[in-house]
């Protein structure tokens, strides 16, 4: 698959840093993790605080727990590290959600958060169980309207889908995710606004399933740092914001 660069913004400045931001993830078992895991979200918030700490930021949400595969359920607290704040840990993900289920609720969340900045990685789930390329595609924009209707100024980066294990062996499923992402890429050209801008993040750079991901699908500590990489380094890029993602900046 090509990999889909990353589209800056309308806006083409810096965002001024004189009130904290606020930043909401959202996501789909990539996102909220499982009991044990680290996160991408964790990655994230070692990042926002090395580059804008002091507070320069916060992470928002109305959620905090991680999924339990036994329970079967969202009910887990047991974060790869226990030390990792308990307001950091807030986000609006869940296991086997997507575009279908987070366009309804984004508005709810994004209003009562006061959420400034949505980091969003979704659409894989989609594609795989609920809706076909165009329709999710809809549903993002959906979202993407929903969102600025909570806050008309919301700011917006969206990381493409990337294929999983089952994208090897079946072809169309395959096309589909990459006929998403072309969609994706040109709902961002379209709706990216100056009042609310709307970015592309770059496919993770040297993304490997086989070796960041622990089944083909659910980053590892690997992947988790580079998926945290994809968003800082857009936001870094396209708006000035926190700077270039330094690495592994824990010890997993």
């Amino acid at each position: 698959m090509a990999q889909v660069s990353t589209v800056t913004s309308q806006a083409g400045a810096v965002i001024s840093h004189d009130v904290a931001m606020r930043f909401l993830f959202v996501g789909d078992s990539m996102t909220i993790g499982r009991s044990g895991d680290f996160t991408w979200r964790y990655r994230m918030w070692q990042h926002l605080e090395a580059t804008l700490g002091d507070g320069g930021y916060a992470i928002t949400g109305p959620r905090t727990e991680l999924y339990d595969t036994e329970a079967n359920a969202p009910l887990s607290h047991a974060y790869g590290d226990a030390a990792f704040p308990a307001p950091a840990r807030r986000h609006l993900a869940g296991w086997g959600e997507g575009w279908l289920h987070m366009a309804p609720v984004v508005a709810d969340a994004v209003a009562s958060a006061r959420a400034d900045v949505l980091l969003v990685s979704l659409g894989l789930i989609d594609l795989g169980f609920y809706t076909d390329s165009t329709q999710t595609a809809a549903n993002a924009r959906a979202f993407i309207t929903a969102a600025r209707a909570a806050n008309p100024r919301i700011r917006l980066v969206l990381l493409p889908v990337i294929p999983n294990i089952r994208a090897e062996s079946d072809a169309p499923f395959a096309a589909e995710c990459d006929r998403f992402n072309t969609l994706l890429a040109k709902a961002v050209a379209g709706l990216d606004a100056p009042a609310s801008p709307v970015l592309l993040a770059s496919h993770p750079t040297g993304y490997d399933i086989h070796t960041d991901t622990y089944d083909g699908t659910h980053p590892g500590p690997t992947g988790e740092h580079k998926l945290a990489g994809a968003f800082a380094d857009a936001m870094h890029q396209a708006w000035g914001v926190g700077g270039p993602y330094a690495g592994a900046l824990a010890t997993a």
